[in-house]
């Protein structure tokens, strides 16, 4: 789906900004540019997680390619120097560029001479792959061609940048291979189709252009340790292998398999599982292969199966709030069921006073517990799986944790966060604090606190109430506790009414009163499965977020009339931070405004429409994925994270439901709402 020609390939600006993605299922990535460069500091062929489960190091950092025609030499690289240098401009000799699934694919043509590069990761292991293949060449041949490779590697936290002669490895040369051996690892390079020699060189000032646009520092450097001459001959694979583990396999050609294997293998379980998937477009499929790069193993002690998911690359680690949003459609919409049970029962182990970890803890860490609403999330997430799997024993081993989350937030938990006994809605914040999803937070400043009582807190208290009931009912357990408490919250959630806007207050009782900010939270309350609000009050709510939010990408943060609506996010992180919640675009939003307009107008067509401009963004950012956020002023370019799962996931889960919703002619997505 993914394919530009020399008009972007040779667009060195248009060539940066497209970048490809790769994961491993462990938690490492393989990142960079359509031309090749270094453009951030999270740049490299395996970033690896040297400490599990998430201590993720930049370790193979590049693998500079020249063809080697006689005394004739072309660069198929290209790098960024201090000062806006650009040498070698290899990008200039790509013909194309395409995704085959999520694998990045190259065709460098040079007079007849036309050349294909291909870099991947192996699935469930620390194994980088860069390899090459000689499609043509003139004939006869007079002389052979080879291809002459740098090998550029690094050990630093794949958040930070490297001080020249910073790290010192051992070299050994084995043969046809080169290991470099630091402290805590020993990477192994393998050449497949010629020989490495050691050759140790600090490589300084690669200049990086992301990581200044963010106001953090733009250079590092890395160490060369070795160069690579392979043999061309045409229709063979010559390459690279880069690796942690002890016995890489060095035959490109069934690791390529391997790879492409792995990519019709989701395809093909959400086509035979999920039955919406069997008439996919394109750009829905190409999510369903990035939906798989966000799952990663996290083994526990006592639960080998232990899943996650990292909320986003590069710089995200696993939380359980995107965790639990990103869940049906990562899993459920990809056929997972498996992967959803394994993901719940992971993060169930965590459950403390009621709360969900909102980071999850790193080896030997504590987790921390600063979310109102990860838990809510939860309930909701354990509803789709029951929903999807039909698994009624795994819900009656977990019904007392999800029941005693209820208790805890009835009496109350960490940072104020209780229902109140006076209306039954449920309040939540303390000074200092960032609880719920707009989260963003500057040394002590906290730019949008919502303390009081958040209006998608209470959708998803009333939707968790509601589920409850459900959930008892099914295994024969009493429901009336819920349903009260549901029908208490239901009554209450007048109060949200803003007569001023027609919409929802985004917070009530908060301390400075009633919250009037036209912001998308209100949308939940209509997406959700169970609706506290009527029907009249929907399409209010959906007309208001329509008006003054929604843009092709995604909703709005803040109404463009606030004066604090900031348009663009830019600049250095007090900035970039600042803007975070107040205007800027989230991807995520745009799923849940298509299944808030599909409940509304019963126009499922409509609906998908909204959805349907985002393939277009599939062409830009992240390729094949979506962005995390794009700026609230047209053109609404993608900033932020550009591989951002719940962007993603939400994507796909609102398409699914839509398309069930389309077949079967159910006016309802699941659950109910509000008479």
């Amino acid at each position: 789906m993914v394919r530009f020609g020399r008009a972007i390939c040779g667009d060195l600006q248009q060539a940066e900004r497209r970048e490809w993605w790769l994961a491993n299922g462990l938690g490492g990535y393989a990142a960079g540019t359509l031309a090749g460069s270094l453009t951030r500091r999270y740049h490299g062929l395996l970033i690896a997680p040297v400490d599990p489960p998430l201590g993720r190091r930049l370790i193979w950092a590049k693998a500079d390619a020249e063809l080697v025609d006689g005394e004739k030499r072309t660069p198929l690289s290209t790098n960024r120097w201090g000062g806006a240098a650009i040498d070698p401009a290899g990008h200039v000799h790509i013909e194309s560029f395409s995704l085959d699934g999520t694998i990045p694919v190259w065709l460098f043509a040079i007079g007849l001479i036309r050349l294909e590069a291909r870099v991947w990761l192996e699935p469930g292991a620390n194994t980088a792959y860069a390899a090459w293949c000689l499609v043509s060449a003139p004939e006869p041949q007079s002389r052979p061609l080879a291809l002459k490779i740098r090998l550029i590697v690094n050990d630093r936290d794949h958040h930070s940048q490297t001080a020249s002669g910073a790290i010192d490895p051992q070299l050994e040369a084995l043969g046809t291979a080169l290991r470099v051996r630091q402290r805590d690892f020993a990477l192994t390079l393998c050449a497949c189709g010629g020989g490495i020699v050691p050759a140790r060189q600090w490589i300084e000032n690669f200049d990086l252009p992301v990581e200044r646009e963010r106001g953090l520092s733009a250079r590092d450097n890395h160490l060369q340790v070795g160069e690579a001459r392979l043999e061309l001959v045409p229709g063979q694979w010559v390459g690279i292998v880069g690796s942690l583990e002890d016995d890489p396999s060095p035959d490109l050609r069934a690791a390529l398999a391997r790879r492409q294997h792995r990519q019709c293998e989701i395809l093909e379980r959400a086509t035979r599982r999920v039955p919406e998937m069997t008439a996919a477009p394109d750009w829905i499929a190409q999510l369903l292969l990035a939906a798989d790069s966000f799952v990663f193993a996290r083994p526990l002690p006592g639960w080998p199966d232990g899943k996650s998911v990292i909320a986003g690359y590069p710089w995200f680690g696993d939380w359980g709030r995107d965790t639990m949003i990103c869940l049906p459609g990562l899993a459920l919409a990809a056929g997972r069921q498996e992967a959803a049970r394994d993901i719940l029962l992971t993060f169930g182990r965590f459950v403390d006073r009621g709360m969900l970890p909102n980071v999850f803890p790193g080896a030997g860490d504590k987790p921390e517990y600063n979310t109102v609403d990860a838990a809510l999330w939860f309930i909701e997430a354990w509803r789709a799986y029951v929903e999807a799997s039909g698994d009624r024993a795994s819900l009656g081993k977990t019904f007392e944790v999800l029941a005693d989350i209820v208790e805890w937030h009835l009496k109350g938990t960490r940072y104020g966060i209780r229902v109140d006994p006076h209306d039954g809605l449920l309040g939540a914040g303390e000074p200092g604090m960032q609880l719920t999803w707009m989260d963003a937070k500057i040394d002590d400043w906290v730019v949008t606190p919502r303390i009081g009582k958040p209006v998608e807190i209470n959708a998803l208290w009333y939707n968790a109430l509601c589920v409850m009931a459900e959930f008892a009912k099914v295994l024969g357990l009493p429901a009336a506790h819920y349903r009260g408490l549901a029908e208490r919250t239901r009554a209450a959630f007048v109060r949200f009414a803003d007569g001023e806007s027609g919409g929802l207050y985004d917070v009530i009782d908060g301390p400075s009163g009633n919250d009037g900010s036209v912001r998308p939270s209100q949308i939940l309350a209509v997406s959700l499965p169970y609706s506290p609000i009527a029907t009249a009050r929907q399409a209010q709510i959906v007309a208001l977020c329509g008006k003054q939010l929604l843009t092709s990408y995604g909703l709005r943060s803040l109404s463009v009339h606030h004066p604090d609506y900031r348009p663009y996010y830019a600049g250095d992180p007090w900035r970039r931070d600042g803007a975070y919640h107040q205007g800027t675009v989230w991807a995520w939003l745009l799923g849940h405004y298509a299944l808030a307009e599909f409940r509304v107008y019963r126009d499922a067509d409509l609906a998908l429409q909204r959805l349907a401009v985002v393939r277009d963004h599939l062409f830009d950012g992240g390729l094949g994925t979506i962005s995390e956020i794009f700026d609230a002023a047209a053109p609404h370019t993608p900033v932020g994270a550009p591989s951002q799962a719940w962007s993603v996931a939400c994507m796909l889960e609102a398409w699914w439901r839509l398309q069930r919703a389309r077949g079967d002619g159910e006016p309802n997505l699941s659950g109910g709402h509000a008479a």
